[in-house]
């Protein structure tokens, strides 16, 4: 499809700062995939082209944090082929069976995220003790990673919350190794969306530099100020995707919600 240069412009400068945020706190999709269908991108091809500029900007983000010696490859590398292959898994079943019913429960887990981050436990750079062994983190990355494939909205919040909450890392190291599974889980979703031909290449290409100019630049905004910037952000985003999926006409919650109030 043919769009106009200002809207292609447009689409780059969201896709800066979707990276920026996602490379702090997860949630780049709120801006992005958004900003994809108000330009008249076609739903399906809106998400497979949002995949690939976000695959570039999240590998961006992750690279950063690799150099800076925030990444424990050894210990991760199993529970990122458990998310590759989570998500390949979701992206599979989605396309067999009606994913709306998430649509209702996805805001209650975001919100008790955000509730965490504001009321649980200080978070510093240091690690704590896990309470969870490999097998618990291998699980848990390939059931996030299904998620992602299967949904999506939120992942790199969950991968966040899990790996402080249960892994017990430091928030700064946390943020990192969310962007080296959400990295596996992106891919895996964006080979589902190539082998359905629903990508849109020059488009996503474009948003793709501009999603790794923001990448970098959000990367390291968060290990120069640490969780004291890392946290508001994540509590932000956790809320603004759930406002987001809640102003959906067509989220059974919002129905639910309005007869409560009513």
């Amino acid at each position: 499809m043919q769009l106009a240069y200002e809207t292609i412009l447009f689409l780059m400068a969201a896709a800066f700062v979707a990276g920026f945020i996602d490379a702090m706190a997860g949630g780049g999709g709120l801006i992005t995939l958004p900003a994809l269908l108000a330009a008249g991108v076609p739903p399906v091809a809106a998400l497979g082209t949002n995949k690939l500029q976000a695959s570039f900007g999240t590998a961006t983000a992750f690279a950063t944090f690799a150099r800076a010696g925030h990444v424990d490859l050894r210990r991760f590398a199993l529970p990122t082929a458990a998310a590759f292959a989570g998500s390949a898994a979701g992206a599979f079943t989605v396309q067999q069976i009606d994913a709306t019913f998430l649509s209702a429960f996805i805001p209650l887990l975001l919100v008790a995220m955000a509730l965490y981050f504001l009321f649980g436990p200080r978070m510093g750079e240091e690690d704590r003790h896990t309470l969870i062994g490999s097998a618990g983190l291998f699980a848990v990355a390939a059931a996030i990673g299904f998620y992602d494939g299967f949904f999506g909205p939120g992942t790199g919040s969950f991968f966040t919350t899990a790996l402080v909450a249960l892994v017990g890392l430091g928030l700064v190291r946390a943020v990192a190794h969310t962007k080296l599974l959400n990295l596996a889980s992106n891919l895996a979703g964006l080979l589902a969306m190539v082998a359905g031909g629903h990508v849109l290449w020059l488009l996503g290409f474009a948003m793709a530099a501009a999603s790794v100019a923001g990448g970098k630049a959000g990367a390291h905004a968060a290990i120069r100020f640490g969780g004291r910037a890392v946290r508001p952000l994540l509590v932000l985003m956790c809320l603004g995707l759930t406002a987001k999926l809640l102003l959906d006409p067509d989220n059974p919650a919002r129905a639910a919600l309005a007869g409560l109030i009513g």
